[in-house]
């Protein structure tokens, strides 16, 4: 590239840089509220919490690519034409082309990244994410109890702690209500969570059993030491339970048809690596739109609000129904063709557009009236 494409070019990246850096603090702000509840309801660490924000970052970045590139070159476009530098471009002698394929490079690059992203990067960030989150709901400490509140982690089960203190609980009860015939209550003057072969339990010291017989007689027994243990409440599956998002390509591609999850999602699995592997192909056809939408037709003084607009629009409805196609492939796989078609056929129709000397709107000409009025008017 020469001086005047590499201005272009750092121009164009920069815009790019600096709007799909907003947009994902945006983006990830929007997606920090929603994991607000899973933090204070599991009481986990700030520090939990931007680890769960930062590993959904590659997702939303991968989305926003192609929308930031278009914003960006076509601000960057704009921004560069209304200080008439495109007018000295052309004046140096450099092509239309030329002028754009600073603009074309970065779109490749972006593509490329984007692909990275969505073969490793994302999977990889989906799956530590996944694996975060599944800590934080089995940290039994935090979830199950709370200083100085009443929990009820299922139906039938209620934990008091008066305070806790490195991991130790002071002033604990546990009423076990499950069978009407056989309720327990636990109260005892200190505690703490224990592992027994794997298997979560609480360990408590100083305390009592309080039960009531079927004849209705009050039975106390006095333990040192008594081991309750949590499996019967926590009989939930602790296997990991991987989405589409979090599998890698091949995974997508060859699932494991022994497991039913797979076997009954592979349509899904399907749209889903077609989607990773065309998605990137969208940059093309932005930055393509956005080219034409500036040097793609004839110049004006007047700037190119119209093209502009119509380039928005046209940018906008790519992204629909680029969004729309995976979900349709899923319960129709033929479709997934379209996930190609569509970004390659708008870049390839945009590029033949371009290469055939742009795109003039008749209703954006100037209207002048006839010679002969003018002279008779003389």
């Amino acid at each position: 590239m020469n001086r005047i494409q590499k201005y272009i070019f750092f121009s164009v990246l920069k815009a790019v840089v600096t709007i799909v850096g907003g947009l994902a603090v945006l983006a990830l702000l929007a997606q920090g509220l929603s994991q607000t509840d899973l933090i204070v309801d599991n009481r986990q660490s700030a520090l939990t919490y931007l680890r769960v924000v930062a590993l959904g970052a590659p997702q939303i970045i991968a989305v926003l690519g192609p929308i930031a590139l278009f914003v960006g070159a076509l601000n960057a476009l704009n921004r560069i034409h209304r200080d008439s530098e495109i007018v000295v471009a052309q004046s140096a002698g450099m092509t239309r082309w030329q002028i754009a394929s600073p603009v074309i490079r970065l779109a490749v690059a972006v593509a490329i990244a984007h692909l990275c992203v969505n073969l490793f990067v994302q999977p990889m960030a989906q799956r530590e994410l996944r694996q975060t989150i599944s800590d934080a709901r089995a940290d039994l400490a935090s979830s199950l109890i709370r200083p100085g509140a009443f929990t009820y982690p299922v139906e039938g089960l209620t934990i008091y702690v008066r305070e806790s203190s490195g991991g130790v609980f002071r002033n604990m009860m546990i009423a076990d209500t499950r069978f009407e015939e056989n309720e327990v209550i636990y109260i005892a003057q200190t505690g703490n969570v224990i592992e027994i072969e794997g298997q979560p339990a609480i360990r408590m010291t100083s305390g009592q059993i309080q039960q009531v017989d079927q004849q209705n007689q009050l039975s106390v027994l006095n333990f040192d030491d008594y081991v309750f243990e949590l499996t019967d409440f926590l009989a939930e599956d602790s296997d990991l339970v991987l989405k589409a998002s979090d599998r890698f390509l091949h995974e997508l591609f060859f699932p494991d048809l022994g497991d039913y999850v797979q076997n009954q999602n592979q349509d899904l699995y399907l749209a889903e690596a077609h989607l990773r592997i065309a998605s990137p192909l969208l940059n093309l056809a932005m930055g393509m739109i956005a080219v034409l939408a500036v040097i793609g037709g004839n110049f004006s003084r007047r700037g190119y609000q119209k093209r502009i607009a119509i380039a928005t629009g046209g940018a906008l409805v790519l992204v629909i129904l680029s969004l729309s196609i995976p979900p349709s492939a899923e319960s129709d796989p033929a479709l997934n063709i379209l996930q190609y078609l569509i970004p390659l056929g708008t870049t390839g129709i945009l590029s033949y557009v371009f290469l055939r000397g742009g795109i003039s709107l008749p209703f954006a000409k100037r209207k002048t009236k006839p010679s002969s009025d003018i002279a008779g008017a003389a």
